[in-house]
């Protein structure tokens, strides 16, 4: 059983289905419908884990993963999925960050990594709408973009056309022992399996364990999003900045994210997160106030404590994994996290890497 029907459980469920496994997805929202549906989809490891360590390790192995995973989910699902890896373009438009981006470049150089720091003229050549008064920007080409929504219904259908199920109406409050099974009690009935993967995003750490006080230390941060429709020439590929991101789609609408807010479980849209992302947005791109605006979205990303993803056995429940945490990567590490789970469950092989993700990392949970 997978708690939780956000792109990350929906992997689960897809690769364990696949892999022959009985399969139930349980969640009180129909799929994709929590930190999911905010989520701009970006692909960009190289900026977002920019530092040696076990994010970089685990977020670049994922996007090696993305080719075949999402031309997989499609050939499942019978499902149309957005997907472009046209690079990302990170802009400076101060000379602390210009630096920043040619120490990353150096870095990205020593790894092998293809990425190039354009000056101003070049950049403004690639992008005609930046602001003029942008001193450079770096490019890196592996970079893109996933609609996180459609991956997500997609591997849902997937999924169930392996055989899983989602059941669907009841918040998970506790799992607990029962004559060797395990029991997922939610506030509306009682469902026994076998093995369970708590993959409940920001909500993982409300949700009670038999045997201990301890609930894995992860909290909600709030992301808004906001949904343009764009008119005159599309850009070309991610714009990243110090204060926003930018993703074009083919539809001609633009993707404008994303706040950063510790506001508990609060998941409203709020006239300051939009503000400050349409300020942001133009400031990069002063075409954007000819835009209109077609949605502002917010979803609550699941942090840990250390900011890295929880992945791993329960070292109270036995034939319990979780897999929460993933904060901004949740999309970007779905294939991986979605593998080494299923690896681990089925076929009991520890990936070297779930040692920096384990949840006793933390307390016993």
């Amino acid at each position: 059983m997978v708690i939780g029907a956000g792109i990350v459980g929906c992997a689960i469920a897809y690769e364990l289905a696949r892999r022959g496994a009985s399969v139930r997805i349980v969640d009180d929202r129909p799929a994709g419908m929590g930190a999911t549906q905010a989520s701009a989809g970006v692909l960009a490891p190289y900026i977002e884990a920019p530092d040696e360590g076990p994010l970089l390790q685990l977020t670049t192995r994922s996007l090696a993963l993305f080719d075949t995973f999402v031309a997989r989910v499609r050939s499942a699902s019978g499902m149309p999925v957005t997907y472009q890896r046209t690079g990302t373009l990170d802009v400076a438009m101060d000379d602390e960050t210009m630096q920043r981006l040619r120490t990353t470049a150096l870095a990205l150089a020593s790894r092998g990594v293809a990425a190039e720091i354009l000056d101003a003229r070049t950049a403004q050549a690639l992008e005609p709408q930046l602001n003029g008064d942008l001193l450079g920007g770096l490019l890196i080409p592996s970079h893109g973009f996933v609609g996180a929504t459609e991956l997500t219904c997609a591997l849902a259908a997937a999924a169930r056309r392996h055989g899983a199920q989602l059941v669907q109406g009841g918040r998970v409050e506790r799992i607990s022992r029962r004559n060797g099974d395990l029991l997922v009690v939610t506030d509306h009935e009682s469902l026994t399996s076998n093995g369970v993967v708590l993959a409940a995003g920001s909500w993982s750490g409300q949700i009670a364990i038999e045997g201990t006080a301890a609930r894995v230390p992860v909290r909600p941060v709030r992301g808004q999003l906001l949904h343009l429709a764009w008119n005159g020439p599309l850009l070309g590929r991610v714009i990243w900045s110090d204060r926003c991101y930018l993703v074009p789609w083919q539809d001609g609408t633009l993707l404008v994210g994303a706040t950063v807010e510790d506001a508990g479980f609060d998941e409203r849209t709020t006239a300051a997160g939009v503000r400050d992302l349409i300020e942001a947005a133009c400031d990069l791109v002063p075409h954007a106030w000819t835009a209109s605006v077609v949605a502002a979205r917010a979803g609550l990303r699941p942090a840990s404590a250390d900011e890295l993803p929880v992945i791993g056995a329960s070292g109270v429940i036995p034939n319990m994994m979780y897999a929460t945490g993933h904060y901004r990567n949740g999309v970007l590490l779905s294939p991986l996290t979605a593998e080494l789970v299923a690896d681990a469950m089925l076929e009991n092989r520890m990936d070297p890497l779930l040692a920096a993700t384990s949840p006793q990392r933390f307390r016993d949970v």
